[in-house]
């Protein structure tokens, strides 16, 4: 009788969370209502398979509770009610699939006037590039990809020269336009998801996947990645501004092309911290570690160099080259008072390491040392 009562209780409240639970879907930005709609389908065949079985077993417990001098059957065999079972069973399963099918169809169609942008995922950031004035997007090839060519876009391909790069986790979209998203990954699975937009795709390692929506609501939009990948996972976010078409085509001549991004990369100034700010995003380290002084999962390169830490155990010392060398070979080994050992071991040469500490370096003018509670590592 206890369990008869348990049973049908969990089944009553599990029902009222439904319809009263705080936690509902973010409000639809984009052209998929029919991910809504199949999601609520969802929902209402195992909800109703949910409270029919539970509501079964009451049935069951009460029915054929021991009583004094009553034993129940024992029945091995019921066709009428396999018959029944299956036909409920084969009727659920087309109404969970059926719709699921038709909307993946529809989901990976792309419309022929839809633009076309490259998402590229990395431990632990994003970066974008479009297609240049030809409308065409550069071959790329693993074996191109370098600290400043993270796309391995082929130097040779002239299809590429005129490519559009976004070096950074903000994105811009065009409101009430079709968009095809091209998804690489760099390093492990990882998962584009923009909750809004219901729209989402993994981003397997050696392969290019492809989906496609229309935002219809202007506004910014935060990305996550949607597959655990990693210490960094939980930061590894970024933001999608969709905006009316004047407004995306002036930030869209903002940007760098591929040309003149490799010609940036290779002009004047000071070439070892040059290497250290795109090695620092070729390796995920900006997804970290801000260099504007903003709190990030590691700690602001901003003012570091120069700077006297203080460690868990109560000594103390100074963040110079010895130091930073000695943060970025073994970022566990010392601990900054107060904050958790997460940071992971890089696999760098010792020029890969001069050349951060090269950029790190260049930061230290940008703030006030001391004035700044660091997380361990670098």
């Amino acid at each position: 009788m206890a369990l008869a009562i348990a049973l049908f209780l969990i089944t009553v409240v599990a029902v009222l969370f439904q319809f009263l639970s705080p936690w509902w879907l973010t409000p639809l930005a984009s052209n998929w209502r029919q991910m809504d709609d199949t999601l609520t389908i969802t929902l209402v065949v195992t909800g109703i398979f949910f409270v029919g079985i539970n509501l079964f077993l009451v049935y069951v417990l009460l029915r054929y509770r021991h009583r004094k001098g009553r034993r129940a059957a024992y029945e091995p065999v019921n066709r009428k009610l396999e018959r029944w079972l299956l036909l409920g069973t084969t009727l659920a399963i087309v109404l969970l699939l059926a719709p699921g099918l038709f909307v993946y169809a529809e989901y990976l169609k792309t419309p022929r006037d839809a633009l076309v942008v490259e998402v590229l995922g990395q431990q632990w950031q994003w970066r974008y590039r479009f297609p240049g004035q030809d409308h065409k997007l550069g071959q790329t090839d693993t074996r191109f990809i370098t600290s400043d060519n993270p796309f391995g876009i082929d130097p040779a391909d002239p299809n590429g020269q005129g490519n559009i790069l976004i070096d950074n986790n903000e994105l811009h979209l065009p409101i009430n336009r079709p968009v095809k998203m091209l998804l690489r990954s760099r390093d492990v699975l990882h998962d584009f998801f923009v909750p809004p937009f219901r729209a989402r795709m993994n981003m397997v390692p050696g392969m290019v996947t492809t989906f496609w929506f229309t935002p219809t609501k202007a506004g910014r939009y935060e990305v996550v990645c949607a597959q655990l990948c990693g210490i960094g996972h939980s930061n590894m976010r970024g933001y999608v501004v969709v905006e009316d078409d004047a407004s995306f085509a002036s930030w869209l001549k903002t940007q760098p092309t591929f040309a003149q991004t490799m010609a940036k990369n290779g002009a004047g100034g000071d070439a070892l911290a040059t290497q250290g700010k795109l090695l620092a995003q070729a390796k995920g380290c900006i997804a970290c570690h801000t260099v504007d002084g903003n709190a990030g999962v590691g700690p602001t390169w901003k003012g570091l160099y120069g700077k006297t830490e203080t460690m868990a155990d109560g000594s103390t010392a100074l963040v110079d080259e010895a130091y930073l060398k000695a943060f970025i070979r073994n970022p566990t080994a010392r601990v900054v008072k107060g904050y958790a050992p997460i940071m992971p071991k890089i696999d760098l040469t010792d020029q890969e390491v001069a050349e951060l500490i090269a950029y790190i370096k260049a930061n230290a003018s940008a703030g006030q040392p001391g004035t700044a509670t660091q997380k361990p590592g670098v």
